[in-house]
């Protein structure tokens, strides 16, 4: 990666969160001219600053992604930008669908259009599975996106950026995250809320979500969306290995599933298959649009990935990729400690 990073100006929209400091971390290490960090709260921004010990590569930007003419500001000189900026509590997504609109899919917008505007080079999306035949608001805001980021591929002009998306769920250890959540309650002996005990979740850590975006600047050619090839767990097994880890006896209760909630997330779709590849570590889909406006770079994973056999993979769900217990365990012990 240090070709691609070397001497490079890289902003991370939402980069005073979880996601941001390990990229951060990451990329510092190959050398990048600066890394612009873009965030509105200005707490996080000294926290951050104090995390990375004041590194003078690093550009704390205060602003908010629903602003263009700050992104405009924030993009100019950009060779790669990461947008993860977003509102994230479905819950108070749900309650909140106007301010969801504004952030997530204004606001990506807003990115795309600034990014276009001072030609950099490379810009990726992150995206969710939840964007996947969404139920819930956030979800529809990531779809809409991810659609306002490949159809900007086609309707370019004569700009040269590259927009491409990742596409994956809850990183374990963020902030929100089930791990955390459910350790404290364990901890402290309190009852353990569960909202259906047949609910399943894919399982990606801070490493792998890194690697993925990573992964989406080296081989994206403009409008696909990279998915990881990821286990999953049960989230009832996550709390038995919890308890067990934590020598505990917690009881646990039903809940019932919250508003925008489904029992198994979904990677791709049904409608997706027939343009996705399996490439590497990774599956790719094509843009739904590329038949119809066709580019002229093809990507390395259509020309040594392979097409999904549609009679062998109808989707990619959290469902049909669940691990038992003992490997579940050996997955978290690394995080726990």
């Amino acid at each position: 990666m240090i070709d691609i990073f070397k001497g490079k100006n890289v902003l991370i929209t939402g980069g005073t969160g979880f996601l941001g400091r390990a990229l951060a971390k990451e990329i510092l290490k190959y050398e990048p001219r600066t890394i612009r960090v873009f965030s509105r709260d200005e707490v996080k921004h000294h926290n951050f600053q104090e995390i990375f010990n004041h590194d003078p590569k690093l550009r704390n930007l205060i602003g908010d992604v629903r602003d263009y003419s700050r992104v405009l500001k924030a993009t100019k000189g950009a060779d790669i930008v990461i947008h993860a900026a977003a509102l994230k509590r479905i819950d108070m997504i749900e309650y909140n669908v106007e301010e969801a609109i504004k952030t997530n899919i204004i606001g990506s917008l807003n990115v795309v259009n600034a990014c276009l505007e001072n030609n950099v080079s490379k810009v990726v999306f992150v995206s969710t599975d939840k964007a996947c035949s969404p139920v819930n608001t956030y979800g529809a805001c990531k779809f809409v996106s991810e659609r306002i980021f490949s159809e900007s591929n086609y309707s370019k002009g004569a700009s040269k950026t590259i927009l491409t998306c990742v596409r994956y769920g809850n990183v374990l250890e963020s902030t929100g995250s089930v791990i955390p959540f459910f350790n404290k309650k364990i901890k402290d002996g309190d009852i353990i809320p569960l909202t259906n005990p047949e609910m399943t979740r894919f399982i990606i850590t801070p490493k792998e979500a890194v690697e993925l975006i990573f992964k989406a600047i080296k081989y994206g050619v403009g409008g696909e969306v990279f998915i990881p090839k990821l286990p999953a767990m049960r989230i009832v097994d996550l709390i038995e290995v919890l308890k067990e880890i934590n020598n505990s006896d917690n009881d646990m209760h039903i809940t019932g599933i919250r508003p925008g909630e489904k029992i198994h997330e979904i990677m791709i779709n049904d409608s997706e298959i027939p343009r996705t590849y399996d490439f590497e570590n990774v599956y790719v889909i094509d843009s739904c649009i590329v038949n119809s406006f066709p580019i002229e770079v093809k990507g390395d994973y259509t020309k040594t990935g392979n097409r999904i056999d549609e009679n062998a993979m109808t989707e990619y769900s959290s469902k049909d990729s669940v691990v038992a217990k003992e490997e579940l365990k050996k997955i978290l012990l690394p995080l726990l400690k």
